[in-house]
């Protein structure tokens, strides 16, 4: 791997913003171009008339240096009026907050798409406010909305069911309605083909990094890229870092361990998408599973609790590519 590596990660939530971050921070170190950074379009909805991209914007407010740490979502400092008015009105959901920031960004993003702006153009006129100091894509210029699948053939929004009930319904699958016939974003596979390293962030597996690699031709190029492709794993000591993702792991019959998501992903030699995987020196132990699964685990410090430290995640990834 060059010392200047051409970088893209695959990102989605406050795990892809976190890690995006600490990639931008590694990067600028080194002096390397900028990465470009991949995102779920799966969460997105449509809501009191204006769309939604959660994935987008998390990951847009944190580089660009405005979102709120607190609660993990948003902007910060934002206020609620026009959701107040809103739920008076008895529109949208009044278990969904919408912050007024927030909402001009849907405005402005529902209002380009109307007069016929994709979706790639849309998130690089928002992406122009802030230096981000990253490329960001989307996954697909499609409408490819998160439905859970439930008991009695009932089918609910992603985030319906993440946000009203806090995972709390057992799902029994997630679907992507036409996703089959969805394309990668302009840039996007060219992207992955061409970079020295393809990363994939500690993101949702199921409902954050499984979207993407549904879209066709997205694993194709993954297959393709001529950079090893270096996973981390969202778990840790045996459970997630954040939101309900082990309920997500478990609909799809796959176990909440580091091990367990590695050989869900797959060795690349074989099919699959990984070259190697970091795990968390809490997992340390599960290291030998997943070399047994024909991919090269790297044990390292996965925790980003600031800046620093997800630099040094990032640079773990990036030696590990290297190796």
């Amino acid at each position: 791997m060059p010392e200047k590596p051409r970088v893209t990660v695959l990102a989605g939530g406050v795990g892809g913003s976190r890690f995006s971050m600490g990639v931008r921070e590694a990067l600028r170190r080194r002096g390397a171009p900028e990465a470009t950074v991949v995102v779920n379009t799966g969460d997105d909805l449509w809501l009191s008339g204006v769309r939604l991209q959660p994935d987008i914007d998390s990951v847009l407010y944190a580089l660009g240096g405005v979102n709120d740490t607190v609660r993990g979502w948003g902007r910060a400092g934002d206020t609620e009026r026009v959701n107040e008015e809103l739920q008076a009105w008895g529109a949208g959901w009044p278990w969904f907050t919408l912050g007024d920031l927030d909402l001009g960004t849907h405005l402005a993003r529902t209002g380009w798409l109307r007069e016929g702006l994709t979706v790639t153009d849309v998130v690089a006129r928002l992406a122009g406010r802030w230096p981000l100091g990253i490329r960001m894509l989307p996954m697909t210029d499609s409408e490819v909305d998160t439905h859970v699948l439930l008991a009695g053939d009932v089918r609910m929004h992603f985030q319906e069911w993440w946000t009203r009930h806090r995972a709390a319904l057992a799902p029994l699958g997630f679907e992507n309605p036409g996703i089959a016939a969805a394309r990668p974003a302009p840039g996007v596979e060219e992207a992955i083909r061409e970079a020295d390293v393809v990363l994939v962030a500690p993101s949702n597996p199921v409902v954050s990094i499984g979207p993407i690699l549904a879209v066709p031709g997205i694993r194709e190029a993954l297959a393709a890229a001529r950079g090893r492709v270096v996973g981390v794993s969202p778990v840790i000591g045996g459970a997630v870092v954040r939101g309900m993702a082990d309920v997500c792991l478990t609909a799809i019959g796959v176990e909440t361990s580091a091990a367990a998501v590695a050989a869900h992903y797959g060795p690349r030699r074989t099919g699959g998408i990984l070259d190697a995987w970091l795990l968390a020196e809490e997992d340390a132990a599960l290291a030998a599973s997943v070399e047994a699964a024909g991919i090269r685990a790297v044990v390292a410090p996965l925790w980003m609790r600031d800046l620093e430290l997800s630099a040094a995640l990032a640079d773990a990834a990036l030696a590990a590519a290297g190796a």
